[in-house]
């Protein structure tokens, strides 16, 4: 549906564009040669909320255009699920967030999650189980990215699952009906 090549590893950035986001730490990770070498590809996913000149001069001056997928513009509902089931992780470069509206999504397609350890990011995404977490910076992105993809997907899954539980309808309505007590 998207057009990708199957035999590529891909990494998603999915949501709007923002700078607090950290797309461009993440470009510049990209560019470390052993992402280059192991076949990785980062799909960017979701339109420019600001200005996108800096992201395509950092594409451009990295000389990353080969690894990069832009589908910036709007997603509708009806095709979030192409993205997420085409990527093998899912990838949060945030410089700062309270949370973020990707981490129930890719609970919900089962995608190990790469994020900063920056506001409550970590406290959604358990270090070794439900993805890693490393620093907002693109050596330590770059680092986590080829961790990723050394313990593979299935390593990241059965733990995924079982911390995808406490985020379903049945945990929330009980916990309601205990708050009601």
């Amino acid at each position: 549906k998207l057009n990708l090549d199957s035999s590529k590893n891909y990494l998603l950035f999915f949501g709007l564009i923002r700078d607090y986001k950290g797309l461009d730490i993440l470009l510049e990770a990209m560019s470390d040669e052993r992402i280059r070498q192991q076949n990785i590809k980062l799909l960017i996913a979701g339109e420019f909320y600001e200005d996108e000149k800096p992201y395509h001069q950092i594409i451009q001056e990295k000389k990353i255009q080969d690894l990069i997928y832009l589908h910036t513009h709007f997603i509708p509902d009806t095709e979030v699920k192409y993205y997420l089931s085409a990527a093998d992780f899912v990838i949060q470069p945030y410089r700062n967030a309270t949370q973020s509206g990707v981490t129930p999504l890719a609970y919900h397609f089962e995608k190990p999650m790469l994020v900063t350890n920056v506001g409550g990011l970590p406290d959604l995404v358990p270090d070794g189980r439900a993805g890693l977490i490393c620093e907002p910076d693109a050596a330590s992105i770059a680092a986590h990215i080829l961790k990723l993809y050394e313990l593979g997907e299935d390593y990241f899954l059965p733990h995924l699952r079982e911390e995808k539980k406490k985020y379903s309808w049945n945990v929330l309505v009980n916990t309601i009906k205990d708050l009601a007590k």
